[in-house]
């Protein structure tokens, strides 16, 4: 309880002044708007141009990253689905099953770090990893290079992406596209961007009264900054253990990462933006609705049981965190040459 006590004192202590009347100013401190611009803004070193993007958006369509070439980057992060699929876990490679809900990947250029232990220090980390998780898209960094270098339309694409390089066909710059194109995928323009930036109309009483509790009850002390999460690492089951179901013993999140056995049962605070469109909840993916994911959290983060109006309010309050979808144009992907190596089952 320690743990909690710091975090609420040095969190919230600029909000609870203002907790009463919900001042802009004090909430901005903390839980800041996004517009369309801010994803890209975000990005470090990385020159996001045009080309890049429309080079990393085939990419990120593209199946034929994967060994089985049936797997693309949107097959666990369905942009139509709040940014994640449809399954507890995602199914790769093979048919296996994933070990751990797929993260959305919507608003994910706002997270400190990706996956749920952090692992990955930025989007270009990310990218690589699924391509050669053996559970996921089961491929080598070279065996990606000899496809995408197959086909003339990638060829050309890479070089007007990357000009100037000797070989811009490469196993890192398909990771800096892929970066480049989901920087673009923010959703700005939920209501509570526009009551952070000074609409009160945006939000009704009982989603004010949602937003309160949000506050007052300690959930912003985790879930803050632009992405209402995402920055910061925490015990699940802070307060109490959950059960195993929803916190697998063999799972240890950080601590496989870090080494370090005080980071047992660490994760990555989960973004709350658009969490109304992606049940199911928790790196295990095992709550369906949202009221219980709150309870759960109220309980074992926070040590404390929410009233059935209270939860309703909370949910309430996270239903204004949906933003505007990205429009983006299913692309045309350059065709496959004589030469393109053939699916691997």
């Amino acid at each position: 309880m320690k743990l909690r006590t710091l975090i609420l004192a040095f969190t919230l202590l600029p909000l609870a002044a203002h907790a009463e009347d919900l001042r802009h100013d004090a909430l901005a401190a903390s839980l800041a708007p996004i517009d369309a611009a801010s994803g890209v803004n975000a990005v470090k070193g990385n020159d996001v141009t045009p080309a890049k993007i429309e080079l990393g958006q085939k990419l990120f369509f593209d199946p034929r990253l994967s060994k089985s070439q049936l797997i693309s980057c949107a097959s666990c992060h369905n942009l139509s689905l709040g940014g994640a699929d449809t399954g507890s876990t995602s199914v790769g490679h093979g048919w296996q099953k994933g070990p751990r809900r797929a993260p959305t990947v919507l608003n994910a250029v706002f997270n400190s770090a990706q996956f749920w232990d952090g692992r990955a220090e930025d989007l270009k980390a990310q990218a690589k990893g699924p391509v050669q998780a053996s559970v996921e898209m089961s491929n080598t960094p070279a065996a990606v290079e000899e496809t995408l270098r197959s086909m003339p339309g990638y060829v050309k694409d890479f070089q007007a992406a990357f000009p100037g390089g000797t070989q811009p066909v490469s196993f890192d710059n398909m990771a800096k596209a892929i970066e480049a194109f989901e920087a673009t995928l923010v959703t700005p323009g939920a209501r509570f961007d526009r009551f952070l930036v000074g609409d009160d109309a945006a939000l009704n009483d009982t989603e004010k009264k949602g937003l309160r509790l949000f506050l007052d009850k300690g959930c912003a002390s985790c879930h803050n900054g632009p992405n209402l999460g995402g920055t910061a690492y925490f015990s699940f089951g802070v307060a109490k253990a959950p059960a195993e179901e929803l916190r697998p013993a063999a799972d240890k999140g950080r601590s496989a990462v870090t080494k370090s056995a005080s980071d047992d049962y660490v994760f990555r605070a989960a973004p709350l933006r658009n969490v109304a469109l992606r049940a199911p909840y928790f790196h295990t993916g095992k709550v369906w609705a949202l009221d219980e994911a709150v309870n759960v959290m109220a309980v074992h983060q926070l040590g404390t049981a929410l009233s059935p109006d209270e939860t309703k309010d909370i949910v309430a309050f996270l239903e204004t965190l949906t933003g505007e979808a990205p429009k983006v144009a299913y692309p045309t992907l350059p065709p496959r040459a004589k030469e393109t190596p053939h699916p691997q089952y």
